[in-house]
């Protein structure tokens, strides 16, 4: 069986780990393509857009798709509606690999924003030090409140640079351990976080420093995701998958 996994997250570079070698499945992880430099994979990748919910069902048809797995990321909503969409379409089962969101512990000083100009806004006009973990096309939007001091972390180089006065730049990938995080912070004089709730591991540590630290943590407010069949692990999918790939398994 020939299965469609949308990737672009550590979720679903852990599951194709896991599918890597079935003689039973046929595997293809797709990526979106705006990361110039993506870890290896262990399945075979293809890079790039579908052309829409109309293009994917067309690709789920000629290409003999029998599922089709959305390990995207919680705020990759847009490809998350195609796939619905197209699957419902085509009648391809689909099932989303879901990431649970962060959860406010005591000591958090978190405040939800609805998106990146939410986030500018209310930075506030008095100058701050900010730590920006977002997408290096995200960041752009900072330009408009050059009042503050940036540190960017971002997975690719932002070129251009922002167009501030003081911005400095740590290109990184994750996970990251907290006490490095703890350092970062303290060593720039972070005042205020940027960021998404990504929910997972390898991304929480600068949460924990910050809950530490008592810096304050501005979250993009996760976007609205399809009503679709989900769950929360690698082991869950790998059963729905083998569930579709031998009847017996749910009872048909």
């Amino acid at each position: 069986m020939r299965v469609l996994l949308l990737g672009g997250t550590a979720d679903a570079r852990r599951l194709a780990g896991r599918l890597a070698g079935r003689a039973d499945l046929d595997i293809v992880l797709s990526l979106a393509g705006r990361t110039e430099s993506p870890v290896p994979q262990p399945v075979p990748v293809r890079v790039g857009g579908f052309g829409g919910a109309e293009g994917l069902a067309r690709y789920l048809e000629a290409e003999g798709v029998g599922a089709v797995v959305d390990a995207t990321h919680p705020y990759a909503a847009l490809i998350s509606r195609n796939a619905a969409a197209a699957c419902a379409a085509t009648g391809v089962p689909l099932i989303a690999l879901r990431r649970p969101p962060w959860v406010r512990q005591e000591g958090d000083d978190w405040r939800e924003v609805e998106d990146v100009a939410g986030a500018v806004a209310a930075l506030g006009d008095t100058p701050r030090r900010v730590f920006l973990a977002l997408g290096r096309n995200e960041v752009r939007a900072f330009a408009a409140a050059p009042q503050h001091a940036y540190l960017v972390r971002s997975v690719d180089p932002v070129i251009p640079p922002l167009d501030v006065p003081h911005a400095d730049y740590v290109v990184a990938r994750g996970p990251f351990a907290e006490a490095d995080e703890h350092a970062l912070l303290a060593g720039h004089g972070i005042e205020v976080i940027v960021a998404k709730n990504s929910g997972g591991a390898a991304t929480y540590a600068k949460m924990a420093a910050a809950r530490a630290l008592g810096i304050e943590v501005l979250l993009l407010r996760r976007p609205a995701l399809p009503d679709v069949a989900s769950v929360e692990g690698a082991e869950a999918a790998l059963a729905w998958l083998d569930a579709r790939r031998h009847p017996a398994l749910r009872g048909e």
